[in-house]
């Protein structure tokens, strides 16, 4: 497994990471989920990613529940504050009262004394970008958390939030969590080298488009029975985003890629999205252990010029970013 810097900053996370979202503590019952983690771990797994909004904290539950047995200074674990928790006007957002009782919450659900790193899950234009910085110093000054950062900002706000973290003299945002990969490279325009030239590393998601990379699925045919785009409790943004006929086409194609070179579609889309030097780590959205075992075989596939030729032939780069 190989392990790598979050951005200029001192910790080191495996290039593949579990994530929670829709599965551990969720889809996933909690003696798969507690396999599915063992299972990382013993591979040079070091990287867990949740957050609070995960099944309403039921996946912090579980996952903390299954890294109880491993000590704490062997893993890096993100969570996440920012969407609804309750039905008050102040159960959500990144003000100072949410991102102090979010996180107190967070770790009494994970059974920790400390995050190494907490991230804003998305921005908070209703609250003074000043107000959130200094909670977050607020939480490191007081030992809950390490380091912070965010998910699915954009670059320009990145950029703001380090130059007021300068200005007051606070923790700057080490790490950010964008959506990346073969069907999604916008981060390529603006994302990646604004979090270069900031020092930020980044721990992308969704690096199989919710499993139109895997070649599951054919063209023109229903999806199958047990696949995320047959669940109605998991594909709303899969069909929304990437569910159409040519995506299905071009799955398949890369399937047909993938065998011919010994491998699957899902290790080559996720050694594809481990390429750029801007990537930290990689997050897995697996729901079984086999999945999981696939998976992981993509740390030790290198891709060579001609292959990334290959693949990219067939899932070329968008002609421009998408609109604000």
């Amino acid at each position: 497994m190989e392990y790598r810097q979050l951005g200029q900053w001192g910790p080191k996370v495996s290039v593949l990471g579990v994530g929670s979202y829709l599965t551990l503590g969720l889809k996933t019952n909690e003696a798969e989920s507690r396999a599915i983690v063992r299972r990382a771990f013993e591979a040079g797994v070091n990287f867990f990613d949740t957050a609070n909004a995960y099944n309403r904290g039921g996946a912090e539950e579980v996952l903390g529940r299954c890294l109880a047995e491993f000590p704490r200074s062997d893993y890096v674990l993100i969570t996440k504050v920012w969407a609804p928790m309750g039905p008050g006007p102040n159960d959500r957002g990144l003000s100072a009262k949410h991102i102090r009782e979010q996180c107190r919450a967070s770790l009494k659900r994970l059974g920790l004394d400390y995050v190494d790193v907490y991230m804003c899950h998305r921005p908070d234009p209703q609250t003074p970008l000043e107000e959130t910085l200094r909670a977050l110093d607020d939480l490191a000054r007081a030992g809950d958390i390490l380091y912070w950062g965010v998910s699915e900002w954009p670059a320009w706000l990145i950029v703001k939030a380090q130059a007021l973290a300068r200005e007051l003299r606070l923790r700057p945002l080490i790490v950010n969590q964008p959506r990346y990969s073969l069907l999604y490279r916008y981060p390529e325009f603006e994302t990646f080298p604004v979090t270069r030239q900031e020092g930020v590393g980044n721990v992308v998601f969704s690096p199989l488009a919710h499993g139109l990379l895997t070649g599951k699925y054919a063209p023109g045919a229903p999806a199958p029975a047990g696949t995320r785009a047959a669940d109605p409790d998991q594909n709303a943004v899969m069909l929304r985003m990437y569910w159409t006929e040519e995506n299905q086409r071009r799955g398949r194609q890369l399937a047909e890629l993938a065998a011919a070179h010994g491998t699957t579609a899902a290790r080559l889309a996720l050694a594809w999205a481990m390429r750029p030097a801007a990537v930290s780590s990689v997050i897995l959205g697996v729901r079984t252990l086999s999945q999981l075992d696939d998976n992981l075989h993509a740390a030790d596939l290198k891709l060579d010029p001609g292959l990334i030729a290959a693949i990219e032939a067939i899932y070329p780069p968008p002609p421009f970013p998408p609109q604000a």
